[in-house]
C-alpha cells in the first residue's frame, strides 16, 4: 500500500502548489465521516465545502454512477443527453425559474448567469453592462468572478480587474440603488447568505427590497445559491427562506452534483435570452454529473432533507450556544440550517481546526477568528454532540 508520506511527496513533486493541505490523507468517506491512509475516522463538518449534503458516498449515488458509467459518458451537445432531464425537471418544478442550463462548477454558473445579465442588458436596456455585486461576497475564482467577488483578499494578485462589476456594502438596499447607474446596470447579484463571507445573514426584508428595486428598473435580480442551495440552510433553495423573494436568475452548484462536478444557471422565461450559439460546454451536464445530480436532488426533496436540516441545525446551533456560555471568547453563534459560524474575539480559528484534526473533526477557519461548521444536512445528534464535545475541549487549549 503507498504510504500517506509518498502520497505527500507526490503532490509536492506534481501538483501545483495553491493550497496548504492539512496533514490528513483521506481516501474513504461513509455518511459523516471520513478516513485517512492509515485509517482514522474523522467527522467532516465540511463536507467538501458544503458539497455532500446528503453525506459521502450515499448509495442512491453511488448506484446511480455505477449504472450511467456502464451506458455512456459522454456525448455532444448537439445530442439529447437524457441524464439532464429529470435534475432540470426537479429544479423547475421547486423553485420559481423556467430554463435550466448545466455547467461544471459554481464559477462557471456564474459566469453564465452574468453572460444572460449581459445579454440582457444590450438587448433590453441599450447596452447596460455592469453587475453590482457585495462586499465580503464570493462568487468563484474566474477572472470575471474575481471582479464579482467583494473581497480583496481574491483581487489584489489579479489586478487590473475586469470591468463591468461593483462591489457595494452587503444588507444594505441604499447601497445598491445609489450605485445603480441608468444605461449602464444590467443586474444585481447576491448571495442569499453570504457563506464564505463569514456567515452573514440578511435582514428580512433586504432581498425582498432589492428584487423590488431591480423590478422598479427592469434589471436582473440574480441569486447565488451555490452554497445555499439544496437544502443547505432549511429550504430547498435558500432564497425560499425570506418571504415573497423569487430570483429571475439563480445559479447552483457544490450539492448539485453531491460530489460530481456539477453546476447550473437557471432563468425565469422572461429573461431566458440566450440562443443556440450564445453559450455552451463540452462537459457541462453530461451523463454521468447529472446522474449523480438526479439521484442526490430526488433524495433531498423526496426525504424532505432541507427540513431535516432546519431540525438539526437549530439543535446544533443550540449546543454551540451553551458552547459560548462555557468560552467566553464565542462572541456569537449564527447561521441557519446547517450553515453556521462561530465568531470569536481571539484570532484561534486556524489553531483550533488544526488541534482538532488528530480529535478527529474537520472543520474550516472561514476568518482567523471565525470557524465555518457545514456537515452533510443528514448528520446525526449523536455525530453532533461528538463534534460539539471535540470542540469543546480543544478550546479550553487554544482559547486559554
Amino acid at each position: 500500500m503507498t504510504s500517506s508520506e509518498d502520497y505527500k511527496a507526490l503532490e509536492s513533486k506534481y501538483y501545483m502548489q495553491v493550497v496548504n493541505r492539512m496533514p490528513p490523507v483521506l481516501v474513504r468517506g461513509e455518511g459523516t465521516r471520513v478516513f485517512d491512509n492509515d485509517g482514522k475516522s474523522y467527522l467532516d463538518f465540511t463536507a467538501g465545502w458544503a458539497v455532500l449534503n446528503i453525506g459521502h458516498n450515499h448509495p442512491a449515488v453511488t448506484e446511480a454512477i455505477r449504472d450511467q458509467a456502464g451506458k455512456i459518458l459522454q456525448m455532444s451537445n448537439l445530442f439529447y443527453t437524457t441524464p439532464q432531464l429529470p435534475l432540470a425537471q426537479i429544479i423547475v418544478d421547486n423553485s420559481d425559474v423556467d430554463r435550466v442550463f448545466f455547467c461544471n462548477s459554481g464559477a462557471e454558473a456564474n459566469e453564465g448567469a452574468c453572460k444572460v445579465a449581459r445579454k440582457w442588458g444590450k438587448t433590453k436596456l441599450d447596452g447596460a453592462y455592469e453587475i453590482i455585486t457585495t462586499i465580503d461576497s464570493f462568487h468563484g475564482r474566474t477572472q470575471a468572478m474575481m471582479a464579482a467577488t467583494g473581497q480583496p483578499a481574491y483581487q489584489e494578485k489579479w489586478t487590473p480587474l475586469m470591468p463591468g462589476f461593483l462591489n457595494v456594502e452587503y444588507n444594505d438596499v441604499q447601497a445598491i440603488k445609489d450605485a445603480y447607474v441608468e444605461g449602464r446596470t444590467c443586474a444585481v447579484l447576491l448571495e442569499p447568505v453570504q457563506g464564505e463571507g463569514g456567515v452573514n445573514i440578511p435582514s428580512n426584508n433586504y432581498l425582498k427590497d432589492v428584487m423590488d428595486f431591480c423590478h422598479e428598473k427592469n434589471i436582473l435580480f440574480m441569486l447565488d445559491e451555490v452554497q445555499t442551495g439544496m437544502g443547505r440552510i432549511g429550504t430547498l433553495f435558500g432564497y425560499q427562506q425570506f418571504p415573497g423573494v423569487e430570483p429571475d436568475v439563480m445559479t447552483l452548484a457544490k450539492a448539485l452534483g453531491s460530489g460530481a462536478p456539477l453546476g447550473a444557471f437557471t432563468t425565469k422565461e422572461f429573461c431566458s435570452v440566450l440562443e443556440p450559439g450564445d453559450h455552451g460546454s463540452t462537459f457541462g451536464g453530461n451523463a454521468l454529473t447529472t446522474a449523480a445530480g438526479a439521484a442526490a436532488a430526488k433524495v433531498i426533496v423526496d426525504e424532505d432533507i432541507p427540513e431535516l436540516a432546519k431540525e438539526t441545525g437549530a439543535y446544533f446551533q443550540g449546543k454551540l450556544k451553551t458552547l459560548a456560555e462555557k468560552h467566553d471568547f464565542i462572541t456569537e453563534v449564527r447561521g441557519m440550517g446547517l450553515l453556521i459560524a462561530v465568531q470569536m474575539s481571539k484570532e484561534i480559528a486556524g489553531p483550533t481546526v488544526a488541534a482538532s484534526l488528530p480529535e478527529g473533526l474537520l472543520m474550516n477557519a472561514v476568518r482567523p477568528n471565525m470557524i465555518r461548521l457545514m456537515p452533510p444536512l443528514n448528520v446525526t445528534r449523536d455525530e453532533i454532540d461528538e463534534a460539539v464535545d471535540i470542540l469543546d475541549r480543544v478550546l479550553e487549549e487554544t482559547g486559554a
